[in-house]
């Protein structure tokens, strides 16, 4: 137990050093918002941590390094390739707003300190799993299937949305097409997806034992629906975009589900 105490220390370890470093790239950048690049890179660079310092690298330890690499890769280039040249995401600057004089400073513990800790505990799937000796079996295939599907969903739908944007005919107009029309965040749905297979391969591993390891699938689920995801991204998108009102009255948050009502014009 010991051991695997100054294993997932030294994931808490790599996820700080990469916030820290990421903390004084923003403060030359003046953008906060270089955490987001940096999200999955924290929570799978954990896990790769404790992989490499098990004493036994497993089959299902692969797999769950694998599937996570492919996630925290493709998250972080679409991210970093989203957001180039626009400058700090407005989230942000209204953290930076409250939080003057010497934001600067303080970002160090709000933004960068905090998200290091939170990837830490989203990586714990990963510990669990990739220690336990069991061979792998049907709970590791569903999980890996769902991780699987959640992957191509969150990139299907952040393709969508990006074809959506640069077309200029979809100028002021809502995104309701594709993925888009049976859930308002088909991106967050595919992230939730991955982490609840992942912790299903974790169980697979080390049954009722891994089970401490839930804290992640569900502290995924509650950001991205409660905290930094759906929440905060919609506080206020019906005063700047009227027509958005509509689009929630007829499409799950979260869920994808059938349109709820016959006002959608057909595509």
């Amino acid at each position: 137990m010991s051991a695997l105490v100054g294993i997932a220390l030294s994931g808490l370890a790599l996820t700080a050093s990469l916030a820290f470093l990421t903390w004084l790239a923003s403060l030359a950048r003046h953008d906060a918002s270089l955490i987001d690049r940096m999200w999955s890179v924290f929570i799978v660079g954990a896990g790769l941590v404790y992989f490499a310092l098990l004493p036994v690298q497993t089959v299902r330890g692969l797999w769950m390094a694998v599937l996570g690499a492919a996630w925290s890769v493709r998250l972080c280039l679409y991210i970093t390739w989203r957001n180039w040249g626009h400058g700090e995401d407005r989230r942000y600057q209204a953290i930076r707003a409250r939080n003057q004089p010497n934001y600067g400073f303080k970002s160090l513990y709000l933004v960068f300190a905090l998200q290091a800790v939170l990837a830490w505990i989203v990586s714990a799937p990963f510990l669990a799993g990739m220690a336990a000796a069991r061979p792998m079996g049907l709970l590791d295939a569903l999980g890996a299937a769902l991780a699987l599907f959640g992957i191509f969903f969150e990139a299907i739908g952040d393709a969508q949305m990006a074809r959506f944007k640069a077309d200029p005919k979809s100028a002021g107009q809502v995104m309701d097409r594709g993925l888009w029309r049976y859930t308002r965040h088909p991106n967050y749905f595919g992230e939730a997806c991955v982490w609840w297979g992942i912790w299903l391969m974790a169980m697979g591993g080390a049954g009722w034992s891994g089970a401490w390891s839930i804290v992640s699938p569900l502290l995924m689920t509650v950001l991205l629906l409660k905290v930094s995801g759906v929440h905060m991204l919609e506080a206020d998108i019906g005063e700047r975009r009227p027509a958005y009102r509509d689009y929630i009255a007829r499409t799950n948050a979260f869920l994808p589900g059938p349109v709820k009502d016959g006002r959608r014009k057909a595509q």
